[in-house]
């Protein structure tokens, strides 16, 4: 009985841990801000922006006309589609990055853009 009350302690106090550990993954923020390139989508509302670390991603906005933006650098801050699934797969690969394995740039995230700005009227600067 001593052992099983031992083991039970030892799990509520390694649960704890995790926990809180888990907090900092949720303490990424649901709204992003990502500068980069952005083009045309696969329809008219669609438009993709490729980020200056490689990744990617599908934005939209109901509110902003993103359309007027085509082949600029801009700034772009709003809501990731999917966080936690979003944030699991970006800690998945800080994961991977820390044990040596390679960390995939080519992450690929849908946001709902709220705010835009023009970095520059060319992507290549």
């Amino acid at each position: 009985m001593r052992i099983l009350l031992s083991c039970l302690v030892l799990t509520c106090v390694t649960s704890m841990f995790v926990l809180a550990d888990d907090s900092s993954a949720k303490g990424k923020s649901d709204t992003r801000t990502i500068t980069g390139c952005l083009s045309q989508g696969d329809n008219a509302k669609e438009f993709n922006l490729k980020a200056e670390d490689g990744s990617t991603w599908e934005v939209r906005s109901s509110n902003l006309s993103l359309a007027k933006h085509v082949g600029h650098k801009v700034t772009a801050t709003g809501v990731v589609s999917n966080a936690t699934a979003h944030n699991l797969k970006e800690d998945t690969n800080d994961i991977a990055h820390d044990t040596g394995l390679k960390k995939d740039n080519r992450e690929h995230g849908h946001l709902k853009v709220t705010d835009v700005q023009m970095v520059s009227d060319s992507c290549s600067q």
